[in-house]
């Protein structure tokens, strides 16, 4: 992160500087720990690289390179969803306006592809250049996910099979590329890495549907954000969807859907077995996460702690 800092010492760049430290949760009102996200994708990188052998030092580079994709494309996902708050606090284009926060996302993607090129630093050309094309053709699918995403809310015929194929390249891609990076750093062989990368794709699928269901039924105590935002904004979730089924809910949905009136949404989807079923999946995929895991353990005492990592992702509460 120190391409961060080094803003201050570019004439005119503070304040650049100040809003991705501002949104990364180091400083402002409101800045601490609640407030700098899980880092679940960087802990991945330098989890595993270690879990398979590696120097999980060498891994850094790759680490901040993940968690920076992550937040260029949590500030731009804030503005195509018209989001008001991130982890409890206003999010950057409401805080400063939105072609300024545009640009900071941009230079968020930036300074990614500058930490993940000093790979050549601590680990060789070749590493650097393999991990440059997981970044390059990870970025590719999340926005392709986020495309998706985007559509699936004005579209009239949107069913569960296109949820999957979104949250596939929104969420579960950077977490496979994580996932797969650590493994690739610490010199494992293509078909571990593969096996790695389907690890994290299953933790990224788990981990989308138990976001998908604190959207609707978290509170935003737990969850830095409006209860309604993912109501109010008709987003096609995986409780939504299913919930199709039901024609009483399409009824509901097809009203204008307001903070007074979300909550009944919520609950008609509870009753209609939309959260049951979404917690199922979310189980589902967490258990063939822990199976990737175990085909992989060599005992390490790194893959005791991805095993505690993983197993606490479905039972999370923010």
């Amino acid at each position: 992160m120190q391409e961060i800092v080094a803003l201050t010492k570019i004439p005119g760049n503070n304040t650049l500087y100040q809003m991705l430290s501002y949104h990364l949760g180091w400083s402002g009102d409101g800045a601490g720990e609640s407030a700098q996200g899980k880092r679940i994708r960087p802990l991945l990188t330098l989890l595993i690289s270690a879990a398979v052998g590696g120097n999980w030092e060498s891994a850094l580079p790759a680490a901040a390179a993940v968690e920076l994709i992550h937040n260029f494309s949590l500030i731009h996902d804030d503005i195509e969803d018209n989001s008001s708050l991130r982890r409890g606090r206003q999010t950057l284009w409401v805080k400063h306006n939105l072609p300024i926060a545009l640009n900071a996302g941009d230079a968020m993607y930036s300074l990614a592809y500058i930490a993940i090129n000093k790979l050549s630093d601590t680990t060789n050309a070749h590493v650097a250049s393999a991990a440059q094309g997981i970044i390059s053709s990870t970025c590719l699918a999340l926005t392709k996910g986020q495309h998706l995403d985007i559509a699936l809310e004005t579209a009239q015929d949107a069913t569960i099979e296109d949820y999957w194929e979104m949250i596939t390249g929104k969420t579960a891609s950077l977490l496979a590329a994580s996932t797969q990076l650590g493994a690739l750093i610490g010199n494992s062989p293509v078909p571990i890495q593969n096996q790695f990368y389907q690890l994290g794709k299953n933790i990224g699928l788990a981990f989308q549907i138990q976001d998908d269901i604190l959207g609707i039924w978290g509170g935003s105590e737990q969850t830095g954000k409006s209860v309604t935002t993912d109501l109010i904004s008709r987003k096609k979730s995986l409780p939504i969807l299913y919930g199709f089924k039901n024609e009483n809910f399409k009824q509901l949905w097809l009203q204008p859907i307001t903070p007074d009136n979300a909550h009944n949404l919520a609950s008609a989807l509870k009753d209609n077995g939309s959260y049951d079923y979404a917690k199922v999946k979310a189980e589902e995929y967490t258990h063939l996460a822990l199976e990737d895991l175990q085909q992989l353990d060599n005992g390490s005492e790194y893959f005791t702690a991805l095993n505690t990592l993983i197993a606490t992702l479905i039972n999370r509460t923010n």
